[in-house]
């Protein structure tokens, strides 16, 4: 059996090669397509995280809660497709939707993958590594459908760039691959959302955390998750001083 770095990764592929295959496979801009698509990928890693570790829990996006995963120190966390409406859309050449794939021990994350198939990359611990940061001025991912308003008064006060993308994984290996300087949502998430990309970022050498800088803390009975800010370590204080000085 593979160790729990390679399985992750693993399934992370397995279903991000399903993902792309649907969607060349289905007229582009259909919305049936996302829903396809997401329980498609949940079914296919249920399958095999069963099959690979029959004794974790699960907690996934797409599958119907199971109050037994609090009781367990081993849980996979999954969003088998996030970003269902940049992959959903007509626009094909958006490749701002991944599949995470998480396993949390005792609640913090343990073996993580975040893969963008329309990218044909795989991002895993404990193998990610970091690119140096971009040049020019201080650039701060935000949600493109929901960019928050907290993000908007921080850039003005540190006078950073805000730009707009989809998969809360795709902005945060955004910042690994040196693209950005940092990711920041407020306003509403989920574990699932946040698990995979938090454990790769941290596992290469990025800060992640809650806005108010406490840790992302994993598999408890509320799923929410509202905040994260995902950065390079060296503006980790900067930018909780102004988050704080904003919110």
């Amino acid at each position: 059996m593979p160790d729990d770095h390679q399985l992750a990764a693993d399934l992370a592929a397995a279903a991000g090669e399903l993902l792309n295959g649907l969607r060349l496979g289905q007229a582009a801009g259909d919305k049936a397509l996302g829903a396809l698509a997401d329980a498609r990928s949940d079914a296919l890693i249920a399958d095999l995280l069963r099959a690979a570790r029959p004794d974790d829990g699960v907690l996934s996006e797409e599958s119907a809660p199971d109050p037994a995963r609090l009781d367990k120190r081993r849980v996979w966390i999954i969003d088998p497709l996030d970003g269902t409406r940049e992959y959903s859309e007509r626009d094909r050449d958006r490749s701002d939707w991944a599949v995470h794939v998480a396993l949390a021990v005792d609640g913090l994350p343990a073996a993580c993958a975040v893969a963008l198939p329309a990218r044909g990359e795989l991002f895993c611990t404990p193998s990610a590594t970091l690119a140096p940061p971009p040049p020019g001025p201080l650039k701060i991912l935000v949600s493109r459908s929901r960019p928050p308003a907290l993000a908007e008064r921080v850039a003005a006060r540190l006078g950073a760039e805000l730009i707009g993308m989809g998969s809360a994984g795709a902005k945060a290996m955004a910042v690994l691959r040196g693209e950005a300087h940092a990711y920041l949502h407020a306003g509403g998430m989920n574990e699932w959302d946040i698990c995979a990309p938090a454990g790769v970022a941290l596992a290469a050498g990025l800060y992640a955390s809650r806005i108010d800088g406490s840790p992302c803390v994993f598999n408890q009975a509320d799923v929410k998750m509202p905040d994260l800010l995902i950065c390079r370590p060296e503006l980790a204080k900067t930018l909780l001083a102004a988050i704080a000085a904003e919110a």
